[in-house]
């Protein structure tokens, strides 16, 4: 295989690898937290580390994409992988020599240089798809990012046969995590060697500073503050599901991530048909609903069927919007290249890493502590953990004690005493509440969706944007979509 197909085959499995170490790393947290003794905020930090990280990565070398070229790029992205890996197996012997704190860093460190390495990539990947199908964008860009839920599948499925059995470990965490290194070979292979294509700002030869010129058109500033929701509600959401629904309804919560990312893998392969039907800011606009709708249920429900459609509706709402975005940017403005692309990425890897993961994290406890205070605070002092967390202006609180609350919630609620079923109620209210805040989120964008396409109508409607020409001859040129 080579060319055009080979470098979009390799760019799939580069999500496929940040993938499978996403759902990984969310089937070993409990494990995290019980070996480390960390507060679910402390957890939240730590995989907030392994999204901003994501963002920086996207923005500096968004800026370098066009004039250093795609493949010395993926070169660093995957000695960073490399790298994060080791980093992260580091945590038990830092743990063991110098504590709890120390350990943190390591794991936080180590999943910032897996970011770094993930998001390397989305610099390179996006704007790579966009030049090879350059009339198809929001539809090969859709097919790419199908790598993702692909990657989640694959992890999550081997997560949940290699995690605890009873009292038993089947398989360490330390292993699960390695696991995500087979991708990182795969795309290293597929790539070495190849010829890659320049975007199509740089063959119409527009300058940097026309680039940069984009970033004062209102709609790209409100595509930016919208795709930071995006990241948000699904990579905040995603980052803590398989945690949350196993504490909410007592099930291996890692199987609901797979299920989600199975229908996610699924529809993002007919994104083109249907964007043709309703245009890109319908669909992101009717996926906006059914996220508040699925995130409302999933806080609520109990037993398996609730969950099970909850879950659905989820999983279709989050399926089109990182893809379909990305689609946006790169039809309407082409003349950014790399450049708004990889603000697009950044922008969502930002809120999901500063905001989404830590926020969520912060909010299960603060419920789960303030209701262990009212109803019986000397069980509360006894599970605390040790120091307050804040969340940006948000009052300081002081979470559980992972260490102390995991084993809790691993044994059936038959066999717990009544200060430990009260525990229990406490984290599964801090869990339920968490998903009901976090579908604010998706229904402040179904606001600024409609709003944009009301502006596109008043506009003659929405139409995709061509660069004809090169440099001083450069011009854009619109087609309906």
């Amino acid at each position: 295989m080579n060319g055009q197909p080979r470098l979009f085959l390799a760019s799939f499995i580069t999500l496929i690898a940040a993938g499978i170490g996403f759902s990984i790393r969310s089937g070993i947290l409990d494990d995290w937290g019980r070996e480390f003794g960390f507060t679910q905020t402390e957890l939240g930090a730590i995989t907030g580390s392994g999204l901003w990280g994501f963002g920086l990565a996207i923005v500096f070398f968004s800026l370098l994409a066009d004039r250093v070229g795609y493949g010395p790029l993926m070169c660093v992205a995957f000695v960073l992988h490399v790298l994060s890996a080791v980093l992260t197996l580091a945590a038990g012997y830092v743990f063991a020599r110098y504590g709890k704190a120390h350990a943190f860093w390591v794991l936080y460190i180590g999943m910032w240089v897996f970011a770094l390495a993930n998001g390397t990539c989305e610099a390179v990947i996006n704007p790579l798809a966009a030049t090879l199908y350059p009339k198809e964008k929001t539809h090969y860009l859709n097919i790419l990012h199908a790598g993702w839920p692909a990657g989640l599948i694959v992890g999550g499925l081997l997560s949940y046969l290699m995690v605890e059995r009873g009292e038993r470990v089947v398989v360490r965490w330390e292993i699960q995590w390695l696991i995500f290194l087979v991708p990182v070979l795969v795309y290293g292979l597929l790539m070495f060697r190849q010829t890659f294509p320049i975007s199509e700002a740089k063959a119409a030869g527009v300058p940097f500073a026309t680039m940069l010129k984009e970033f004062a058109q209102p709609v790209l500033l409100a595509l930016l503050l919208l795709h930071a929701m995006v990241g948000y509600v699904e990579l905040g959401t995603d980052s803590w599901i398989a945690n949350l629904m196993t504490n909410i309804a007592g099930m291996k919560g890692i199987l609901l991530l797979v299920y989600t990312s199975s229908i996610m893998f699924v529809l993002r392969f007919f994104a083109g048909p249907i964007v043709h039907k309703i245009s890109p800011l319908g669909l992101l606009f009717s996926c906006s609903v059914l996220a508040v709708m699925g995130l409302l249920w999933l806080g609520n429900a109990t037993v398996g069927l609730a969950v099970f459609l909850a879950a659905t509706i989820y999983g279709v709402g989050k399926t089109f919007f990182w893809p379909t975005m990305l689609g946006v940017v790169s039809e309407r403005f082409p003349k950014g290249g790399a450049l708004t692309l990889g603000a697009i990425g950044a922008a969502g890897v930002f809120s999901g890493g500063l905001l989404g993961t830590p926020g969520i994290g912060y909010v299960q406890d603060y419920y789960a502590a303030d209701k262990l205070t009212r109803e019986s605070p000397p069980i509360y002092q006894h599970y605390a953990a040790v120091g307050q967390k804040s969340f940006l202006f948000f009052p300081s609180t002081t979470g559980l004690d992972g260490s102390k609350t995991g084993p809790v919630m691993a044994r059936p609620e038959t066999e717990l005493t009544e200060s430990e079923r009260a525990v229990r109620s406490a984290v599964i209210f801090g869990a339920r509440m968490s998903l009901k805040w976090t579908a604010l989120v998706p229904l402040v964008m179904a606001v600024g969706y409609l709003l944009l396409i009301l502006y596109f109508k008043a506009k003659g409607g929405y139409q995709q944007v061509h660069i004809e020409g090169s440099d001083r001859e450069a011009k854009e040129v619109a087609e309906s979509h």
